[in-house]
């Protein structure tokens, strides 16, 4: 069991004096050093209390009759690997979900940003998850979510988040920070509620998260860093990267379901030759399929090297970096004295099988399978019962009346889907008008979005392009980041509503249906957006999605989660929340129909 430091470090100095024994003792493996990134061969290392005592190459003396011993037979000991930032909801799991899915593939330490459920239940919501990650066998740090809503003005959450609460949880055990600040315009502005809720995180010696998402290098930009932001993840080019890390930013690379940002910017260490100190490898949204099939930061670790990064490397870029980014370099990141025991035994460093993990000194899990227990909350009613439609909803509600009637064609402003991006694109068309109503046509759809907190019955409508649908379908989701309404789209608007009052029955989730029937479901009960089942149950249902996805006509890689993002009203240039359509490259609300040029 894991104890602080403080209360250990007599006990640790008699370890490796060799005056005492060792709870743990791996014998015969190659040292990955990541303070001065090299291979130590023939080495040894001994646990005590989930902390490392001693790492040299004779712990025979820590072995006691007591303590375990792990051959490790010359293969690779490297420290546990890090997710600098990520949302555990975007697996579709709870936080005890989320550790047993990601602890067979090397994950020791997660730093997560609960802003899905803050836009839900508000700090309730984060408290909710703030707990049960504590709960777990691996390190689960939490964020203090920064912005609900992610934009004031132009979207509605279930519950804001106020400069006071932030505040008032950066006293609390397990919060290690301030969750992505999305609001770069107000910060960048001067906005007191921004740059008060900065303040109070870096009041108490805690990190600060970005979230600077626009090309625009100029004065917002350095206004943004001047006020607060310690790192930045929604860089997509290698000259973003480090224009970030210039001004002293943590570049945070991610490689998740969908966003695939690492191989754009890790030129900037393997071609360019720029320390890589301030460069972080991180997932920011992982849907529970890629967990279960593909891995977690072992799988952004295969492909940074895939990318031509030195192993060792990317190695730091997913241990040493984010834990000194987060001052934590003292209490994990490494396999050195003092910090928690958290290695990966593996036998190649370039396919990185994970083959035995310790957490905090415990063997957690062996050749895939899962060995501890990962503890769950009782979740209570209010997350249960948090979809609220206020009415059933028909198709009528889905429909876009024509501005001029007299016309055949109504101009209308489009979002454009960007495959394996989170921007959009902002278009506009040219769509049929039939008995007074603006029609989809061909790769153009229906999108609505449905308020659900408050059972106001609103539906604002829209139209969006990029997913290929065919058909008479629809698919809708309580998942919407980050305000978290209800996204439907689709090519019919009976199967819309249908698809629409189905998960407002079950209470959250994401469902696809065809000529007014029932395809698939992924149930998400818990704040319309976590299941508490196993992963690999969940992953199965969210393969359903996909296949149904497919089965309609789209083949984009990963389209859920480029469904779930078509709310997100901070990531340009073109989306949809409850007060209409939203241009982010002006942060405000535009007219749905394209007005006159004359």
């Amino acid at each position: 069991m894991l104890k602080p430091w403080i209360q250990s470090q007599a006990r640790l100095v008699e370890i490796a004096a060799g005056r005492a024994f060792a709870d743990l003792v791996i014998r015969g493996g190659q040292w990955v050093n990541v303070h001065t990134r090299e291979v130590i061969p023939a080495t040894d290392i001994a646990v005590a209390d989930g902390r490392i005592a001693y790492v040299g190459p004779d712990a025979a003396p820590c072995i006691g009759p007591d303590t375990q011993v792990i051959d490790a037979g010359g293969r690779f000991m490297l420290p546990g690997l890090i997710d600098a930032h990520m949302h555990v909801e975007s697996g579709m799991l709870t936080p005890a979900g989320f550790a047993a899915a990601v602890i067979p593939h090397g994950t020791t330490t997660i730093f997560h940003d609960p802003h899905e459920i803050a836009n839900v239940m508000g700090l309730e919501g984060v408290r909710l998850m703030r707990d049960e990650s504590l709960l777990q066998p691996i390190s689960m740090f939490t964020q203090m979510p920064s912005c609900a809503p992610s934009a004031p003005g132009l979207e509605t959450t279930g519950q804001p988040i106020t400069e006071g609460e932030v505040a008032q949880a950066m006293g609390w055990d397990g919060i290690i920070g301030l969750g992505e600040m999305m609001n770069f315009p107000g910060v960048a502005a001067g906005d007191p509620q921004m740059l008060a809720e900065i303040a109070a995180t870096r009041a108490v010696g805690k990190t600060v998260g970005g979230h600077y998402a626009s090309p625009d290098l100029g004065r917002p930009f350095h206004a943004y860093v001047a006020g607060g932001a310690a790192d930045d993840h929604e860089t997509t080019s290698e000259a973003q990267g480090i224009a970030r890390v210039r001004q002293g930013m943590g570049c945070m690379m991610r490689l998740g379901s969908a966003w695939y940002d690492v191989e754009s910017q890790i030129t900037a260490i393997t071609e360019k030759g720029l320390d890589p100190r301030f460069f972080i490898l991180c997932t920011d949204d992982s849907h529970s399929g890629t967990l279960v099939h593909d891995g977690h930061m072992n799988r952004v670790l295969r492909h940074a090297i895939d990318c031509g990064c030195d192993p060792l490397v990317a190695i730091q870029m997913a241990t040493i970096n984010p834990a000194s980014h987060f001052g934590l370099e003292r209490e994990l990141g490494s396999i050195t004295p003092g910090r928690r025991a958290d290695i990966i035994l593996t036998s190649d460093l370039h396919a990185l099988p994970v083959q035995t993990v310790i957490a905090q000194g415990q063997v957690v899990a062996q050749d895939g399978a899962l060995l501890a227990d990962c503890p769950r909350i009782d979740w209570p009613d209010q997350a249960r019962n948090s979809v609220h439609l206020g009415r059933m909803l028909d198709a009528p509600d889905f429909a876009v009346a024509a501005t001029d009637t007299a016309s055949t064609t109504a101009r209308v402003r489009v979002i454009g889907v960007v495959e394996n991006q989170a921007p959009t694109r902002a278009l506009s068309a040219d769509l049929p008008v039939r008995d007074s109503m603006v029609a989809a046509q061909g790769d153009i759809c229906h999108i609505a979005l449905v308020e659900r907190h408050r059972g106001t019955g609103g539906v604002v409508n829209g139209f969006v392009s990029g997913f290929g649908y065919q058909g008479r379908m629809a698919i809708a989701s309580t998942v919407a980041h980050d305000s978290h309404h209800m996204i439907v789209v689709g090519t019919c608007r009976d199967s819309m509503a249908a698809a629409a009052n189905h998960l407002g029955q079950i209470g959250g989730g994401i469902t696809v249906f065809r000529d007014g029937k029932e395809l698939a479901t992924v149930a998400l009960p818990i704040a319309g957006l976590m299941s508490d089942r196993p992963a690999d149950e969940v992953a199965q249902s969210a393969q359903g999605i996909v296949r149904a996805m497919q089965d309609c006509g789209c083949q984009l890689n990963n389209a859920v989660m480029q469904h779930v993002l078509l709310a997100l009203v901070v990531i340009p240039e073109l989306r949809i929340s409850d007060l209409g359509i939203v241009d982010v490259t002006q942060f405000k609300l535009v007219d749905l129909h394209v007005p006159n040029e004359t």
